[in-house]
């Protein structure tokens, strides 16, 4: 089993940005916008593009809950970014309604059904909720559409079916308690207040997961839940055109090209769901192919945009994508915290200093490494060293 590595441990905020609460990064600020039901008409796509050229450094990004994150605002510039957001319906009223807003919608959803309705009770429940102090990273999915696409994805609790039932999920469970349309947003309002009750967040930060490993949901009729299915490719699908962004990060120019095609609808695969679109045309940026290697590839922001980062990180993704084995990920970190993909990779580079980088095999950035101290130099001339010994 792998063991901790002896480099410096990265500061752990505990707590992520949002529009109202941004966090300074090598960039800048990063604002981070929680997009109602994760969707941008395509007037607010084009205007928060127009938010990101005139205020920050054009550069933004998609999170893994299916934010926005525009990077390179300055402080001086951060109310205006704001007013912004105001204007286009964007912003909660508060830091605190934003936090708790911390929902992930299956992108696949259709008006009027049960992923929608269940979305927007629950959006009206925790706006509501003010006695509900919630951890900073404590989050709800609901995907409620006929086959959940959201398991792999990280939440607290979970709303999905299990053919025609509804189950209510404390995460790390395997089953749930079956749920309606009608109750399901105030039952999972309860049990994120039995979470916070049993000591699940004692000292203001805490998963819901850990606290199942050590006892029982209260959750009764408990019903088995569905098996996952695989995480979507770029493609056609019934609602519009699913693309991906190379490494999670999209220019403001590019951006405003796909709202040209139609409203815009983000996933927590690095993904955008097109509306209505058929047969885009080449975008910058935008990997349309299935078959494309960046999609193999994981990477953070790195250095200078992040301010642990210890070394730069994209362009060597870009160099080293094609030479990934087929069926394979790979993890690029600035640091050990492994932000762009907290789990186990089959190869993971964990930068160590300036361009040197730390290889592991089936682990984590923080991992004990295989190889050390790999330049990236060395790393470019000699890329199938990632798999060697492995």
């Amino acid at each position: 089993m792998n063991t901790q590595t002896s480099q410096p441990i990265p500061k752990v905020y505990g707590w992520c940005p949002g529009a109202l609460r941004p966090m300074m990064s090598g960039d800048g600020l990063v604002v981070r916008i929680r997009t109602p039901l994760g969707r941008l008409s395509q007037k607010q796509a084009k205007a928060i593009a127009a938010l990101s050229q005139h205020h920050g450094n054009g550069l933004i990004d998609l999170s893994a809950r299916a934010n926005l994150q525009l990077r390179g605002i300055s402080s001086q510039s951060h109310g205006a970014v704001i007013a912004g957001l105001q204007d286009l319906g964007l912003l909660d009223q508060d830091a605190a309604k934003e936090s708790r807003r911390n929902i992930l919608l299956t992108p696949f959803w259709q008006p009027g059904d049960a992923s929608h309705s269940i979305a927007r009770s629950l959006e009206r429940a925790l706006n509501a909720a003010e006695d509900l102090v919630l951890p900073g990273k404590f989050g709800f999915v609901v995907d409620a559409g006929a086959q959940p696409h959201l398991q792999n994805c990280a939440a607290d609790i979970r709303i999905e079916c299990c053919g025609d039932t509804i189950l209510l999920v404390a995460d790390g469970a395997q089953t749930g308690c079956p749920v309606t349309v009608e109750t399901a947003a105030e039952a999972a309002l309860d049990l994120a207040r039995w979470f916070l009750d049993h000591g699940g967040a004692a000292q203001g930060r805490g998963r819901m997961q850990a606290l199942t490993a050590r006892r029982a949901a209260p959750l009764s009729h408990s019903s088995p839940r569905s098996s996952s299915t695989p995480q979507p490719s770029p493609g056609m699908t019934a609602s519009g055109q699913l693309v991906a962004l190379e490494f999670g990060q999209i220019t403001a120019e590019a951006f405003a090209t796909l709202a040209d095609n139609g409203p815009l609808r983000l996933t927590p695969w690095r993904m955008i769901l097109v509306e209505d679109a058929q047969e885009l045309a080449t975008v910058p940026g935008v990997i349309l192919d299935a078959a494309d290697p960046r999609l193999q590839v994981r990477v953070c922001t790195g250095a200078p945009g992040c301010l642990q980062a210890r070394a730069a990180t994209r362009d060597l993704a870009r160099d080293l994508a094609p030479h990934v084995p087929k069926g394979q990920i790979l993890h690029i970190s600035g640091c050990a915290k492994g932000c762009a993909h907290p789990g186990p990779a089959s190869l993971t580079l964990t930068a160590t200093a300036t361009d040197t980088f730390d290889l592991i095999h089936h682990g984590k950035a923080s991992d004990q490494p295989s190889i050390e101290t790999l330049s990236a130099s060395a790393l470019r001339a000699a890329p199938d060293i990632l798999t060697e010994g492995s």
